[in-house]
């Protein structure tokens, strides 16, 4: 009797071909849409196109199947296109954050191996410090674009890859530590963009979605594949610009967004927002982390559903998403805390601090389980066995809670637990009662220590606009009622605004460093 095939291991000409065979069924489909410039894209344009970047890549840049090839870019259409290319040949892409810092690019595209690296110009001076002997450093530019175009199409087509083979080394957008690569594979993008196909209530291949987050960051590239791979439209603004969201809104006829907190905030404190037209909007999901139900409650009133979602780039990128449930709608309001359940293949489990399940209700870490899981972390086993176990388990470090309905509550980070008088405390549980709070816009919690209780939660606080902060007093008297009494900020900081990572989460470290001074 035969041995059972590995079909993740066999090499496939599809694997990789994120356009292609979309074209081949939808060629007339708009496939892209740069906002700013109107530029529309058809999948079979777009497909030709990617043929010759694959070419030029291979050809003229000399990175061949395996290879690294790192980028720095805004969301263009030329990102784009060398994100598709690079599947179609079976190069690594390496998407590098404009944010970090020399030392920090530096020593990712050391750990890398990138061959070269490709700059937007835009981002020239980003890389400006950069110092990485053997790499070339190619401008992304027009005469860049030209060149591809003059290539004719890749003569030997699709090169035949297997689903295991990795696709993306991603950096995390953790605030502690040297930031890791992660390695995405092709089985990891492919399964992943079928989930969300296979959750979204209404057919992607019919939604135009407005890609705002990052493209240095899993999550643009998350949007991207699964929109293409359906047959739908993205549509492209180069950096997040709230005015700019709404005007796209408006002339493209967008009908979705994903977007972290910070994103919804401004763009509904846009001067422009109560009269802007989104009639054709029919959802946002939120992501990245946990999103306050004042943040929603602005797009809620103008009849947009706004609902969480939640992934993690070791584990999804997307596990769970928040819909709204059969003839309940206002379900989604009820349970907006929620990032409600998991997609439809992927197995989760809460557990307690012994091993054991935690019991319904009670918070413990997430562990989740898929085929689109990552391959672990580069040149780091170590990290990547505390991570993914034999088992298959990814171990989120987050703390999830589930209810009596079925749905998870993403309620903090195990590695921001602290204890206060022997009682654990998530800085976010606290963070999420402030945001209740209708004078309160952002809310940042760390520990302090003291010499009594060995750490005590202190608040940094962004009043809402046109507002002032209640006193300690009234604050305190507010929270009796949401939270046990150890859980109250012994202090509370005013703040303009608070420190975030490139994903919109709080950066913690940074927090406490500001707070203490």
């Amino acid at each position: 009797m035969n041995e059972p095939l590995d079909w993740n291991a066999i090499p496939m000409e599809w694997v990789g071909d994120y356009v292609g065979r979309r074209a081949a069924l939808t060629p007339d489909r708009c496939a892209l849409i740069e906002a700013e410039t109107g530029r529309h894209w058809r999948y079979d344009e777009l497909d030709a196109a990617v043929a010759r970047t694959a070419h030029w890549l291979t050809d003229t840049l000399g990175v061949g199947r395996g290879e690294r090839l790192g980028l720095v870019t805004r969301n263009t259409i030329e990102a784009v296109r060398i994100y598709l290319a690079c599947g179609r040949a079976g190069i690594v892409l390496v998407p590098l954050s404009h944010r970090l810092a020399a030392a920090e690019m530096t020593a990712l595209v050391r750990r890398s191996g990138a061959r070269a690296v490709l700059v937007d110009p835009a981002l020239a001076d980003a890389v400006a410090g950069v110092g990485t002997d053997g790499v070339d450093w190619h401008r992304l530019d027009a005469d860049a674009v030209a060149a591809q175009d003059a290539m004719p199409a890749s003569p030997s087509g699709n090169v035949a890859l297997a689903l295991n083979e990795p696709f993306l080394y991603v950096h995390t957008g953790g605030s502690t530590g040297v930031p890791k690569l992660c390695i995405v594979s092709h089985r990891q993008m492919t399964w992943n963009a079928l989930e969300l196909i296979a959750a979204s209530p209404a057919g992607l291949g019919e939604r135009r979605e407005l890609l705002l987050f990052p493209l240095y960051h899993v999550g643009g590239w998350n949007t991207v594949t699964p929109i293409l791979h359906a047959g739908g439209c993205v549509v492209l603004l180069p950096a997040f610009d709230p005015a700019a969201v709404l005007d796209a809104v408006a002339a493209h006829r967008v009908n979705h967004f994903g977007a972290v907190e910070a994103m919804l905030r401004a763009i509904s404190a846009t001067p422009g927002f109560p009269d802007a037209d989104l009639s054709s909007l029919a959802g946002i999901t939120t992501a990245g982390a946990p999103c306050s139900d004042a943040a929603m409650a602005p797009f809620r009133e103008r009849g947009i559903p706004v609902g969480q979602s939640y992934g993690q780039t070791e584990a999804g990128p997307s596990n769970f998403i928040h819909l709204g449930r059969g003839d309940d709608p206002e379900a989604l309001v009820r349970h907006s805390g929620s990032v409600g359940t998991a997609f439809p293949h992927c197995d989760y489990r809460i557990v307690a601090d012994d091993g054991t399940p935690a019991p319904r209700g009670g918070a413990g870490e997430l562990w989740l389980r898929s085929p689109h899981a990552f391959d672990g972390y580069v040149d780091d086993p170590e990290r990547t066995a505390a991570v993914l176990d034999a088992d298959g388990w990814v171990h989120t470090g987050d703390l999830a809670r589930e209810d009596e309905t079925g749905r998870v509550t993403i309620v903090g980070r195990v590695d921001n637990v602290f204890v206060s008088g022997g009682e654990n405390i998530a800085p976010e549980e606290i963070e999420t009662a402030l945001l209740a709070h209708e004078a309160i816009a952002e809310a940042g919690v760390y520990p302090a220590a003291d010499p009594r209780w060995g750490a005590v939660p202190v608040a940094v606080l962004v009043p809402a606009a046109g507002t002032s902060l209640p006193d300690a007093e009234s604050l305190g008297e507010w929270l009796s009622a949401r939270l046990a009494r150890f859980k109250h900020p012994r202090r509370y900081i005013r703040a303009q605004s608070l420190p975030r990572t490139g994903t919109g989460k709080i950066d913690r470290g940074a927090l406490a460093r500001a707070g203490g001074s």
